[in-house]
């Protein structure tokens, strides 16, 4: 197969996912990452040499109409998943997360329709949702921005949408929950929780309570290529979720099981979000994907982090577990 496939954000933890299947099936892969001076290729570094012989790395920044242009100048397919996506930080700098994720996504938008490609995959987020009104969330719950982050992504979405309906260029949303497994920063709760217990022993989290639908990353990676094959969600959003919610809490209990130890939690009040701006519970209705995409989730959770606590302890080096990371 000789298409050429864009992925933006591929040096992210679902992006270098995404790009290793896309090898794996054939596909011709540029890797859209954002451009630093050490030539850091982040996550894209995990791949084989083989695999990563198969890649056009490409350094630029998303903001940028010209770079994005030139990226997508001949694909066939776009993956955009290039974002700011650390909800902590959002509060610090929420002007970042506007130029990123909103006017990003803009320029992204306006390539594909001026390039003519034949597929635009744009990511969501199931933080646009806010806490849940009614559970499981099917996509027609009200996105509610709870935070600046959550904010940003209702706009890129929304811009993704306008397209659609104002040029039929041929987008999908695609709404992943909450996606963990190797590669996954250190900003996330998962990675937060096995690296404090390897490291540490025991661990210093925010509020224990809120409900999470946690999808295993090939599971999410399987999802994007499902949508791109399918011209039944062309112009509509898709939720990638499993169906299941649990809580904090319940996570930490279940990988303390994994790694055979007890692990005593301290909660910190600096990792805990403002008390409106927390998203409580968060469960998918995945119906529409299964039924338009034939997609549907196959890691359960326990095998799934079992996969990543063995990712965290080969790479604990690279985890910093004494400092809370936004």
């Amino acid at each position: 197969m000789s298409d050429t496939v864009l992925v933006t954000g591929a040096g992210g933890f679902i992006g270098s996912h995404l790009v290793e299947l896309l090898v794996n099936e054939g596909y011709k892969v540029r890797a859209y990452i954002h451009y630093n001076a050490n030539d850091n290729w982040f996550n894209l570094n995990y791949l084989s040499e083989e695999k990563l012989s198969a890649v056009e790395v490409i350094s630029g920044d998303i903001a940028d109409a010209f770079s994005v242009r030139n990226a997508v100048e001949g694909c066939k397919y776009v993956f955009h998943l290039a974002a700011l996506i650390g909800i902590p930080y959002s509060y610090r700098a929420p002007g970042s997360y506007v130029s990123t994720n909103i006017n990003g996504t803009l320029n992204v938008v306006e390539a594909c329709r001026s390039c003519g490609v034949d597929r635009l995959l744009h990511t969501s987020t199931s933080e646009t949702y806010g806490s849940a009104q009614y559970v499981p969330i099917d996509e027609k719950h009200p996105l509610v921005g709870q935070s600046p982050y959550s904010a940003s992504k209702i706009g890129a979405d929304k811009i993704a949408e306008s397209y659609w309906l104002s040029f039929e260029t041929p987008v999908t949303v695609v709404r992943p929950f909450n996606t963990f497994g190797p590669r996954q920063s250190g900003r996330a709760i998962i990675p937060t929780i096995i690296s404090q217990a390897l490291a540490n022993g025991s661990l210093k989290l925010g509020s224990l309570d809120p409900v999470r639908d946690l999808t295993f990353v090939t599971d999410t990676a399987r999802g994007f290529l499902a949508a791109a094959r399918s011209e039944k969600v062309i112009g509509q959003t898709v939720n990638l979720g499993v169906g299941k919610g649990v809580t904090i809490g319940d996570l930490v209990d279940l990988i303390a099981g994994l790694l055979g130890q007890e692990l005593p939690v301290e909660v910190e009040g600096q990792r805990i979000r403002p008390a409106n701006s927390e998203v409580r519970e968060l469960i998918s209705n995945n119906a529409k994907a299964r039924e338009l995409m034939a997609w549907e989730p196959e890691v359960k959770l326990r095998e799934g982090l079992s996969q990543t606590i063995d990712f965290i302890r080969d790479n604990l080096d690279k985890f910093k577990t004494d400092t809370y990371g936004v």
